[in-house]
Parts: structure tokens; sequence; C-alpha cells
């Protein structure tokens, strides 16, 4: 296709996938309240962590200015949204790639998005999970000689966990990436294994610099799954590399 013609198709993916998206978060927004109570769980948890070590912490959750609570549902229903349309999302940006691959590697579409999908909400669900953990490890360092009341803005503390979890969501799908490329023929496996050093070295900057809270634990729990799933995407990329080999040498005996 041309120039023109791709951009035709990307503002086409761009636009049905936009879609989705709203009306996922319209639906959402019938089941605001527990989706509300289900996002402030983390900090809940946080809270009974803490008082095993500080009984006498003192926190209150607060929203400030007028418009805050409209801007808060937006985004939590909004938040909601993007992860109940992944799977179609997720559809329509493998649906842009796949005119660029040959006919026989058409078939990879079904096991793309079965892949990509269970990833993407493993990321979610695991920058879910362990957010407790970071808020209890950032508010320990709350002096305990002077009383301090610790209180949570609550729009700020969403935006905190929504950005975690939309991070960790799609740092889980670098492997899926690597593998199409090497599908599409862009990466191969010695490529990846003479980069694989600076990968994992790159992906704990990534950890580093991406998750929005400072602790270590939240930079850890990233960095240490993306090196394995990009471990175990180099290995499937390898034998997808022999497989081709082993192709293409039967292609060359039949030969005249």
């Amino acid at each position: 296709m041309s120039l023109g013609d791709h951009l035709r198709e990307l503002r086409y993916r761009v636009i049905v996938s936009s879609l989705a998206i709203v009306a996922m978060t319209i639906v959402v927004a019938f089941f605001y309240n527990p989706v509300y109570t289900f996002m402030l769980s983390p900090w809940v948890q946080a809270v009974e962590v803490l008082k095993v070590t500080n009984p006498n912490i003192d926190t209150q959750a607060v929203i400030t200015g007028v418009a805050t609570p409209l801007m808060l549902a937006i985004k939590i229903c909004a938040m909601g949204g993007l992860v109940l349309s992944s799977p179609f999302w997720l559809y329509q940006f493998w649906a842009y790639i796949v005119p660029a691959l040959l006919a026989r590697e058409k078939k990879w579409a079904l096991l793309f998005l079965a892949a990509a999908v269970p990833l993407f909400g493993s990321g979610v669900a695991v920058g879910y999970v362990i957010l407790p953990q970071a808020i209890s490890v950032m508010m320990a360092f709350t002096p305990q000689s002077v009383p301090v009341l610790n209180l949570l803005e609550i729009n700020q503390f969403l935006e905190l966990m929504l950005q975690l979890m939309v991070i960790f969501g799609l740092g889980f799908l670098m492997p899926v990436v690597v593998v199409g490329l090497n599908l599409a023929g862009v990466v191969k496996a010695t490529q990846l294994a003479k980069a694989r050093i600076y990968v994992i070295f790159g992906t704990f900057v990534f950890g580093a610099a991406a998750t929005p809270s400072t602790d270590p634990f939240s930079m850890l729990a990233l960095a240490i799954p993306m090196t394995i799933l990009f471990l175990l995407a180099e290995v499937i990329c390898r034998f997808n590399d022999r497989r081709k080999l082993r192709k293409q040498r039967m292609e060359l005996a039949v030969l005249p």
C-alpha cells in the first residue's frame, strides 16, 4: 500500500479502537460504585499492613475540589473501558500489521490475540496486587516520633494506580511484540541473543523510570517479569527461526 493508504488504514483502526473503548467505558459507568470500592481496596490493605508495625498511624482519604469527583469518575470508567476493550484494540493493532505479513504467517493472528490479552490482563493484575506493598513501603517513612496525619488525595492516588496498572499491562506485552517482529522477519533470534544483556539492563531502567512510585519493590515487580518474558520470547523466536531454516532447506532439496 502507498503511504496514504497506510495512514487511512491506521486512522480507521484508531477510530474503531477508540469507539470500543468508549463503549466499554459507558458499560463500566453503570457499575461505578463497586468499581470505585475495588480501586480503593489497595489503599485499605496498605493501611492494615502499616498498622501492624505502626499502630498509631493516622490516615484519612480526602477529595479536594468541586469538579474532582466528576473527573475521578471519568478516569475510573475510562480505565475500566481500556481494560475491558483490550481484546478488541489488541486485535485492531494486529490487523494493522497483518497485511505486511505473508499469507502463511497470517495464521498467527489468533495466537497473537490469545497471548496478548492474557499477558496484558496479567500485567494489569500484577500492578494492582503489588500496589498495597508499594504504598506501605512509601508510607513507612512517616515519622513515628511526631504525630502526623497522612492525607490521601484520592484523585492523585487513583492516577498513580491507573498509571501503574497500564504500565504493567503494556510492559507484559513486550514478548508478544518481539515474537511478532520475528514472525515478520524484522528481528532474528541471533540478534536478540546479542542484545540480551542490553535489553535486560534496559528493562530494569524502564522499570525504574516507568513506575510512578519511587519504591524499588514496584521496579523489581515490573522488571523481573519483563526479563523472564523476554527470555521466553527469545526461545520462541529461536524455534521459529529453526523452523524457517528447515523449511527453506526442504524447499531447496526438492528443486531440480
